[in-house]
């Protein structure tokens, strides 16, 4: 039954979510450096959205954001969370921050001159891209060869002045978070200790407190703190697991589903072992996740879009309802992408 728990708390079994905000909220970050898995995330999650409606909630209804969080890589989360999940979890993220801009040779002299030419040029032309903003970089002697441009826009994140909010030309801009967002108000930490702790395991239960930590990027102690702080509103499981109480019964196993990169289904506890048993070599590797298949709440297949076409490459035969099932899906992806 965990399975099925877990796939329930997902929005992967069960009631679909009503819109992208709506899968945001229960899963309350997803994994965002790469654009088409976290669309993926949200399509495999709903029903009768297209990519078009996440591109509208970052860019005109501003309700979605993309920033470094968490586990010190981009995360998609709703603006209402904004404010109290950088103050949590970006704090822990500047040291290996300050570690990759040496070693991509920016000085600490010029990682701040990067962040004021950011600033300023945010400030006065409004929304830009990666590629603007580096050009702008470069003509003011910053480093942005390599991973060098990467690091300094994410001193800029971690400083909470810049967030990835419209889309422009397909590709997603910066943004001054005070123009984007405006005010936040101050963040009580033993308050977002628990709201962190509850939201984490809406998405992700039932789960431990090392899951808890591992997926929040924070000490253990911090994960205990949070999930001592709601203990009253838990159930332990025989397992030592905890849940939120009170939860509606799991939903059966979803129909077989095509999950994009990074999907969130795989970066939620310490263990891949209960989804991908031994093929997590084939769908995880150097840091990359692959887009996979879910069929009877296992990994069955890595897949990938060719020539605009899903190419599936199962791990063994599939039952012939498997197939149709992902071949449907299969359709449901292109119709999503809008791929021609």
């Amino acid at each position: 039954m965990l399975i099925e728990k877990r796939l329930t708390a997902q929005l992967l079994a069960g009631p679909p979510a009503r819109d992208p905000v709506a899968v945001v909220e229960r899963l309350l970050a997803v994994q965002g450096q790469d654009g088409r898995g976290l669309r993926l995330a949200i399509r495999a999650r709903s029903t009768d959205l297209t990519s078009a409606d996440v591109d509208r909630a970052l860019a005109e209804e501003r309700s979605l954001l993309v920033t470094w969080l968490n586990r010190g890589t981009l995360h998609l989360v709703r603006r209402e969370d904004y404010s109290w999940l950088h103050a949590l979890t970006a704090p822990p993220l500047f040291a290996s921050n300050a570690r990759r801009l040496a070693q991509e040779g920016v000085t600490p002299s010029l990682a701040e001159r990067g962040v004021t030419v950011i600033e300023r040029c945010l400030g006065e032309e409004g929304p830009l891209t990666r590629a603007q903003l580096g050009e702008r970089l470069a003509s003011a002697g910053v480093p942005t060869d390599g991973q060098a441009l990467v690091h300094v826009l994410m001193l800029a994140g971690l400083r909470g002045h810049t967030v990835r909010g419209p889309v422009i030309g397909g590709e997603q801009a910066y943004v001054l978070v005070h123009d984007w967002l405006g005010d936040s108000e101050p963040v009580d930490r033993d308050r977002a200790l628990a709201a962190l702790a509850r939201r984490y395991l809406a998405g992700h239960g039932p789960a431990g407190d090392r899951d808890f930590a591992k997926w929040a990027g924070l000490p253990l102690r911090d994960a205990r703190a949070g999930l001592i702080a709601i203990a009253s509103a838990l159930d332990v499981r025989a397992d030592g697991l905890v849940d939120l109480a009170g939860r509606p019964a799991a939903a059966p196993l979803p129909p077989p589903r095509l999950l994009g990169a990074f999907d969130p289904v795989l970066l939620g506890w310490t263990s891949r072992e209960l989804l991908l048993g031994s093929n997590q070599g084939i769908v995880t590797s150097n840091g990359l996740f692959r887009p996979f298949a879910l069929v009877r709440g296992r990994a069955a297949a890595t897949w990938s879009l060719r020539a605009g076409e899903v190419a599936l490459e199962p791990f063994c035969r599939l039952p012939r309802k498997d197939a149709s099932a992902l071949e449907r899906d299969a359709k449901d992806v292109i119709r999503f992408l809008g791929v021609s």
